[in-house]
């Protein structure tokens, strides 16, 4: 597969780019994208023809993963997988009575996992709560947040020592512990200060983002941790009442007074607590509004929508919340540039090459999929689980770039138009690509014809024509699509768009962490932007460009709602509120959310406690110009109104505190 796009006009490329994919990417001796290409073709081809046919694909626009680019033909011990998934049993060695690891064999999991490379997402809702009994040492347990801080302090450690940071801790809300869960995380506040020493603290928190980065790690209980809570139906329908709901446990709370109740599962509990719902909703509003977290996600309809409902539950999803895995589930991920697709950008001949986006997804599909064979993994139960369900997550970043190439506005009608259309030639596409993939090499292990095409799971939306295909050969994965944040990959390969997101501004302030853990931060330009001046001349009016900043919220819902029908897993999306946006408004997003079938929701309100990694530098400069400073102009965004009425499609959203944003940013998602 060839592509002519290799002849446009380009700018030179910005050096801070080819700076972050050497660092990220490269081996020792290599210079270039194309050496990185053809290692990983090589990496992962059976024959000369298979890797003629990737390198291709690579050098024309598919992007793996950062962990794939890394990993795959070095000789290095590390995986080529970019997160994992496992859930913490309730015991202390071995294994539970689920077959799930219990603590501190998951802690040794968890460390070769990140040893190799690899985020984690722990699900902590069986570990009984803090006093519960335990009848082996006739002693009482201490709950899984204290058992968090010790995964804290690995991740730490491991950190410490060159390895990936990422981890996401998750707990079910009806989980006796979970307002503690929900404190883990707390912003730092000034009560009992007089009211100037206050201010002057939120002052230096603003002015100086690094010092106020570590005065927010040093006050979290789990600083190396994003956390996130998992909401039932059960306790969104008593929000809604203002009804009570029940705190419950498998394990015994030791009092005599203790009450058992049957739970949907099948599964016998006790009842620790009855307590208001709004309570602790309360609480998690509060949080999120002060400090970007916990996440949201609401897992009861992650389940419903899952093709694999039929042999697997989820309770957690990868730190970067673009797939929801189960037990050792693993994101096998990558990306097509969709900027490299357009041809004759910015001019009245500009056109999308359609056909060479299936071509694309096609091999993408084939290249993830090899992914699952060549990789090492850290563990063995990982492998298991991936070789059954050969679950991949394949994505697109440099929507925005590639809308403003076309000059189409992202906000504007044709832009929503053009993104659902990329997202289902995507889709059947990658579901066609895998068929063909199971008649040359089988179907995973656990595909099921009529329970994978059961009424309610993804699968069955599909076109008949699809499904029939899918009925008379199989398919080679359980799970095709993702959309995830490509902070990185976006960065590396000309500061594109990342993922499905809008062009965050045109010129751009970064914070990166460098290689001795300090910050500095660097000026750059947008890749369209910047190709665009270089074709069209400084003076030309970029009608065609529209920023995240300069959006409504609905504008963003818009693409989302158009996008997300053709997801199989999730996307990963910022959504932005304003600062000024009230207290009550901000937790209605949450609930609307919930009536709109979303899967999970986290949002971004700028303050001077959250930070920020990255700013629109045009914005910057004319802060500095006010007499007051004002922090949150960079950001402003109108109507606040207009938040939650385009809210009727599953998607999931990322928090992008300054921990959270500094993960994500730096990640190979």
């Amino acid at each position: 597969m060839k592509t002519e796009n290799k002849g446009d006009l380009s700018p030179e490329p910005q050096e801070f780019c080819k700076s972050v994919l050497l660092e990220k990417y490269a081996l020792k001796g290599e210079t270039s994208a194309l050496e990185i290409h053809m290692r990983v073709a090589k990496g992962l081809a059976n024959d000369a023809a298979q890797e003629a046919r990737f390198l291709d694909a690579l050098q024309a626009g598919f992007v793996p993963g950062g962990r794939i680019n890394r990993a795959i033909g070095s000789n290095t011990l590390t995986t080529a997988i970019s997160c994992f998934v496992t859930c913490v049993g309730d015991c202390i060695s071995g294994v539970d009575a689920y077959g799930n690891p219990g603590i501190m064999d998951a802690l040794t999991q968890s460390s070769m996992t990140l040893r190799l490379g690899g985020a984690i997402d722990y699900d902590f809702s069986l570990l009984r709560p803090c006093g519960s009994v335990v009848k082996g040492t006739d002693s009482r347990a201490s709950g899984p947040v204290s058992y968090m801080r010790v995964f804290d302090r690995m991740c730490e450690t491991v950190e410490s020592a060159g390895a990936r940071r990422g981890q996401m801790g998750i707990l079910r809300v009806d989980h006796p512990d979970v307002e503690a869960f929900i404190d883990a995380k707390k912003a730092p506040e000034f009560k009992g200060l007089p009211e100037p020493e206050a201010k002057a603290l939120q002052k230096m928190l603003s002015d100086n983002p690094a010092f106020g980065w570590m005065m927010r790690k040093s006050f979290a209980t789990l600083s190396n941790f994003n956390i996130s809570v998992a909401i039932t139906d059960e306790f969104m329908r008593a929000v809604e009442a203002d009804g009570d709901y029940d705190l419950v446990h498998e394990a015994n709370p030791g009092t005599d007074l203790a009450v058992k109740r049957l739970g949907a599962d099948g599964v016998v509990r006790f009842v620790y607590k009855t307590i208001k719902a709004r309570h602790v909703w309360d609480k998690i509003m509060t949080n999120t509004y002060n400090g970007a977290e916990p996440g949201v996600i609401f897992i009861d309809r992650v389940n419903h929508d899952n093709n694999l409902r039929y042999c697997e539950k989820i309770a957690a999803s990868n730190p970067c919340g673009e797939q929801f895995l189960p037990p050792f589930g693993a994101c096998d991920l990558g990306s097509i540039g969709l900027h490299w697709l357009v041809r004759n950008p910015f001019s009245a001949q500009c056109n999308f090459d359609w056909r060479g986006l299936r071509e694309l997804v096609t091999t993408g599909v084939e290249i993830l999929d090899r992914v699952l064979d060549v990789t090492r993994w850290p563990l063995p139960e990982q492998q298991v689980e991936s070789v059954n369900k050969r679950r991949i997550g394949l994505g697109f970043f440099a929507l925005g770039d590639a809308m403003a190439m076309l000059n189409i506005r992202y906000d504007s009608p044709a832009g929503v138009e053009f993104a659902a259309n990329v997202a289902k030639e995507m889709r059947d596409s990658a579901y066609a690509a895998s068929v063909e993939l199971a008649i040359k090499h089988g179907p995973f292990p656990y595909f099921d014809a009529e329970q994978y095409l059961a009424e309610g799971t993804f699968a069955s939306r599909l076109p008949s024509k699809l499904q029939d295909s899918i009925r008379k050969n199989g398919i080679r994965n359980s799970h095709l699509l993702s959309v995830a944040p490509t902070g990185t990959i976006a960065l590396a390969l000309g500061n594109a768009s990342s993922g499905i997101e809008p062009i965050f501004s045109l010129r751009q302030k970064r914070t990166k962490v460098m290689m001795d853990g300090t910050r500095e931060e660097f000026y750059l330009e947008n890749g369209a932007y910047r190709h665009f001046r270089f074709v069209k001349g400084d003076d030309a009016p970029p009608t065609m460009f529209v920023t995240a900043l300069e959006m409504s919220v609905d504008d963003h819902l818009n693409v989302l709602q158009a996008v997300a029908p053709y997801i199989d897993s999730a996307i990963s999306k910022t959504v932005n509120v304003p600062a000024e946006c009230t207290f009550e408004d901000f937790s209605q997003v949450y609930i609307r959310a919930w009536r709109a079938n979303l899967k999970g929701i986290t949002t971004y309100r700028p303050n001077s406690v959250v930070g920020v990694v990255l700013q629109d530098a045009d914005e910057v400069v004319k802060a500095l110009e006010l007499p007051s400073g004002d922090p949150d102009r960079r950001i402003e965004i109108k109507e606040v109104h207009a938040i939650t009425s385009g809210l009727n499609v599953q998607i999931v959203t990322r928090s992008v505190s300054a921990a959270s944003a500094l993960t994500a940013t730096e990640s190979s998602c």
